[in-house]
C-alpha cells in the first residue's frame, strides 16, 4: 500500500476504513501475522581491549567505520576521567578512569545513536553502564574489565559484586548486552552448562572461566561468543606469543539470545596489539507495527504521520547524507592514513608468519604510524594559530568551543521520565499520563498544615 494510498482511506469524518481484505483465517489472525511481524532494528556490537586510548582515537574510529560497528565496548582505556568526548568520524567516547597507567572503560556510539542515550553510570574504573532507546526498545550496554589472574581476591570480589549490582538495577523487560575482558576461558564444550552457553569455547576452562559461567547462571544471561560455529582463527580472541586464548565475551539475556544472528572474532586490525574485536550482530525487535498490529487504523494524526514516513522508507529509500567535515580530526590526513593502512597488512603478515623479520616490520610501522601523527598534528594546530589571528578564526574558536563542550555532556537531550517502579517511559502517551499522575497527587496531597 502507498502513503497515499493509507491517507486516501480516511472518510470525510476523521475515522479510519478497514484496510484491505480479511486474510483467511479471520481478523484475529490476521492480526497476529500483522504483530509478528514487529519493527526491527540492526545493530553491530563489539567489544575490544584497546591496550590504551591514547593515539588511537581516530584510528578506533576508522575501523569502526570500515566495519560498520554501531556500539564499540572498550576495556583498557588507560585514561583518567568521567567524560565523553568525540573521536572522529561523528563516533563519540564516553568513559571512565581514575589511573592513567592502569584499567579504565569506556563505550563508543556511532553518532546517530548519540541522541538515544538516557542514562550513564559510571560505577568505577572497571564497571560501567550505558542506557539507550531505540525504536522504543531499551538497550542497556554494560563494559567492564575483570581483574586478571594474579590480582588479589578482594579486588576479584568488588568486581563481582559491582557488576551484580549493576544488572540487578535494570528492569527485566529491557534488553542488556555486555562486552567484557573477563581474563577467564570458559573452555570448549558445554557439558552440565547447556542454558547458559554454546559449545564453541576455546580450550580449557580455568577458575576464572567458571566465574563468568556462574555469573551468567546467576543473571540468567548467555555467553554469545559460544554459541556460533567458527574455525579457531574466528574464535580466539587474544594472542601473544604462542599463546592463542580466548578471554573476551559478549553476553546477553538468554530470553533474548534468539536476537542474535551471529558472533566473531574480527582478525586483521592493528588498532590492539594483542587483543582482537568480537562483534556480534544483534536485530532488536519491537513487537507492535507502525499500526501496533491493529487492522482498524486508530484516528490519530501522529500513527498516520508514521505510517506515511515508513511507506515513503520502503518506496524510495533512505539517502546516506553526507557527513560535515570532521573537526575534532582535522588532522587525519592521506599520510596517516596510508601509515595506518600499512600497519594492518604488517599485522596480518606477521598473524600469519609469526617470524622475527615480520614482528620488526610491525614494530617498525607502528612506530612511523605514531610519527605521521605527530606530524600532522602540528601542521594542523599550526594553520590554527594562524587562521586564529582573523576575524575568521575567532568565529572558528567560539565555535569549536561550544562544540567541545556539547560532546562532553553524556545526554544530549532529557528523555528520561519514569514510572512508579523505575522503568524508563518511551511513548508519548504513558509520559502525559505519568505527568498526569504527578500533578493531581501534587494538587491534592494535603500538608501538615491544612491537617490541623
Amino acid at each position: 500500500m502507498t502513503a497515499i494510498g493509507a491517507v486516501d482511506l480516511q472518510g470525510a469524518g476523521g475515522n479510519w476504513a478497514t484496510v484491505g481484505r480479511r486474510s483467511r483465517g479471520g481478523r484475529r489472525v490476521h492480526r497476529q501475522r500483522e504483530k509478528r511481524k514487529g519493527k526491527s532494528v540492526g545493530l553491530r556490537i563489539g567489544t575490544l581491549n584497546v591496550g590504551t586510548m591514547t593515539g588511537k582515537g581516530r584510528e578506533l574510529a576508522d575501523m569502526m567505520e570500515r566495519r560498520k560497528v554501531d556500539i564499540l565496548c572498550v576495556q583498557e582505556t588507560r585514561w583518567k576521567g568521567s567524560k565523553a568526548c568525540s573521536i572522529g568520524a561523528g563516533f563519540k567516547l564516553f568513559y571512565y578512569g581514575v589511573d592513567s597507567k592502569r584499567n579504565g572503560v569506556g563505550v563508543v556510539l556511532k553518532e546517530e545513536f548519540v541522541r538515544n542515550v538516557l542514562e550513564v553510570k559510571r560505577v568505577s574504573d572497571r564497571v560501567m553502564s550505558l542506557k539507550l532507546e531505540i525504536e522504543g526498545v531499551m538497550l542497556n550496554v554494560v563494559r567492564c574489565y575483570t581483574p586478571q589472574v594474579g590480582c588479589e581476591l578482594e579486588e576479584k570480589e568488588r568486581f563481582w559484586s559491582e557488576l551484580d549490582e549493576v544488572m540487578e538495577s535494570i528492569p527485566m523487560g529491557e534488553r542488556v548486552v555486555i562486552g567484557a575482558d573477563f581474563n577467564g576461558h570458559v573452555g570448549e564444550g558445554n557439558r552440565g552448562d547447556e542454558e547458559v552457553m554454546g559449545k564453541f569455547g576455546v580450550k580449557e576452562r580455568n577458575l576464572e572461566g567458571q566465574m563468568v559461567v556462574d555469573f551468567a547462571k546467576r543473571m540468567d544471561m548467555a555467553v554469545v561468543n559460544t554459541y556460533f560455529q567458527k574455525r579457531e582463527e574466528h574464535r580466539v580472541t587474544y594472542k601473544s606469543g604462542g599463546r592463542r586464548t580466548q578471554v573476551d565475551y559478549i553476553l546477553c539475556r538468554r530470553s533474548n539470545l534468539k536476537e542474535i544472528s551471529d558472533c566473531k572474532v574480527v582478525v586483521g586490525e592493528s588498532v590492539a596489539r594483542q587483543h582482537r574485536m568480537v562483534v556480534c550482530r544483534m536485530t532488536l525487535m519491537k513487537l507492535s507495527q507502525a499500526l501496533d498490529g491493529q487492522v482498524v487504523l486508530p484516528d490519530d494524526w501522529e500513527a498516520t504521520a508514521e505510517v506515511i514516513r515508513e511507506t515513503g522508507r520502503k518506496v524510495l529509500g533512505v539517502s546516506s547524507g553526507r557527513r560535515k567535515e570532521d573537526k575534532e580530526t582535522w588532522w587525519w590526513n592521506e599520510e596517516v592514513q596510508d601509515s595506518v593502512q600499512g600497519k594492518r597488512l604488517a599485522k596480518k603478515k606477521w598473524d600469519m608468519y609469526r617470524t622475527e623479520e615480520s614482528k620488526q616490520e610491525y614494530k617498525e610501522l607502528q612506530r612511523r604510524v605514531k610519527r605521521e601523527v605527530s606530524k600532522a598534528k602540528q601542521k594542523a594546530y599550526d594553520e590554527l594559530y594562524t587562521r586564529l589571528d582573523t576575524r575568521e578564526g575567532e568565529k572558528d574558536l567560539y565555535r569549536l568551543a561550544r562544540q567541545r563542550d556539547q560532546d562532553g555532556k553524556d545526554v544530549q537531550q532529557v528523555r528520561d521520565i519514569k514510572d512508579r517502579d523505575g522503568r524508563v517511559l518511551t511513548s508519548e502517551e504513558s509520559v502525559q499520563r505519568r505527568w498526569k499522575e504527578y500533578f493531581e497527587e501534587l494538587m491534592n496531597e494535603e500538608n501538615e498544615r491544612e491537617k490541623e
